[in-house]
């Protein structure tokens, strides 16, 4: 746009001559292709095409001389591109047409001045926008960069506090086995033998009473023990322990699973992928296995998938009772579905609902 103002400036400037001469067919033609001349050369911005404008606008100026009073125009539009010799040249030439014309001469040597210091601008403050817009982009890149890595760091972070507590859960669970629950239960023996010391005495409703405490202290140790040794298994690091173990072909594991997993989920889908790795070691000749395992807004995936050409007959008739058929069944029995795809391979597919509280 600047350019565009710039060049409107020189061609009112260049229509002052009229003031010192007559204003005829020539000069109008001159003007319009004066006009066309600045026209193309902003819209096409093309050196080849400035060059050929320039040369066939200075041949008609060889037979009209009305052309030369539009010299600033013309000069301006060589210099974008940098022909400073062919300017002195044009120059010379309107010297000697103007030579016995010394007003004209001057205005149109001002005006070239003009042109030149126009153009010096207009570069200076391109090359001035071009390093605004390098900084500009670079700034954002960075700040995308930066961004990337703090997700990244975030995510890290995350995983590392959710490791930490699975494994400070695993030692809690191992300390209430390890000290509270053998001396529960030696406190059981204790109260078993002091039993059958003291036989029928008035010590027996005591002793069962503190029995049946004891006895349901155990249990309920017991059961909170499974608990946080249910939910302190890590689903991530089990199916890459079992993947790269795996030594009867390469194993890509994709997972995208947030950290609120309920446990039913977590074993369904560990031994889901132990009898899928085991069936396709013992009936695939696959050579890739592609296990993905991917939380949805409302539900789990767990996709596997093989490249071999499975004798699926036979291992419908040996996997369906022990195999397959344990898979449909550890599914069902969490509110999931499987389906299983025979194309360009073997690929079972599970979805499992999430319940209300794990939404």
């Amino acid at each position: 746009m600047k350019r565009v103002m710039d060049q409107a400036v020189l061609l009112l400037y260049c229509l002052n001559v009229v003031w010192m001469e007559s204003v005829d067919t020539a000069f109008i033609t001159a003007f319009l292709a004066a006009i066309i001349y600045a026209s193309i050369n902003f819209y096409m911005a093309s050196e080849k095409v400035n060059l050929g404008m320039t040369i066939g606008y200075l041949c008609a100026a060889c037979f009209f001389p009305q052309y030369m009073f539009f010299l600033p125009l013309i000069i301006y539009g060589m210099l974008e591109y940098k022909r400073y010799v062919l300017s002195v040249v044009v120059f010379g030439q309107c010297l000697y047409y103007f030579l016995n014309h010394l007003e004209i001469l001057c205005f149109l040597g001002i005006g070239c001045m003009i042109s030149g210091m126009m153009q010096d601008r207009i570069k200076k403050y391109e090359a001035l926008e071009y390093k605004m817009k390098r900084i500009r982009d670079d700034s954002t890149e960075m700040n995308l960069i930066l961004k990337k890595k703090n997700k990244i760091l975030l995510e890290k972070q995350d995983y590392e506090i959710y490791t930490a507590t699975l494994k400070e859960r695993n030692r809690i669970a191992r300390e209430i086995h390890d000290n509270v629950g053998h001396m529960l239960s030696r406190s059981i023996l204790m109260v078993g033998a002091a039993k059958a010391v003291h036989g029928k005495g008035n010590l027996t409703e005591p002793l069962d009473q503190l029995e049946n405490t004891l006895n349901t202290a155990m249990t309920s140790i017991r059961e909170s023990v499974h608990d946080l040794h249910d939910e302190s298994v890590n689903l991530q690091e089990v199916l890459q322990s079992l993947a790269e173990e795996f030594t009867f072909c390469p194993v890509d594991l994709e997972y995208d699973m947030g950290y609120d997993v309920p446990k039913e989920v977590k074993y369904s889908f560990i031994a889901i992928v132990k009898e899928a790795l085991h069936n396709i070691a013992k009936h695939s000749n696959a050579d890739n296995v592609e296990i993905i395992v991917r939380e949805h807004p409302g539900l789990f995936q767990l996709i596997i998938k093989d490249n071999g050409e499975t004798a699926l007959e036979k291992v419908m008739e040996k996997a369906e009772g022990m195999g397959i058929g344990n898979m449909k069944e550890r599914v069902e029995s969490i509110g999931g579905t499987m389906q299983i795809q025979r194309q360009r391979g073997f690929c079972i597919y599970i979805t499992v609902p999430k319940k209300e509280e794990n939404i």
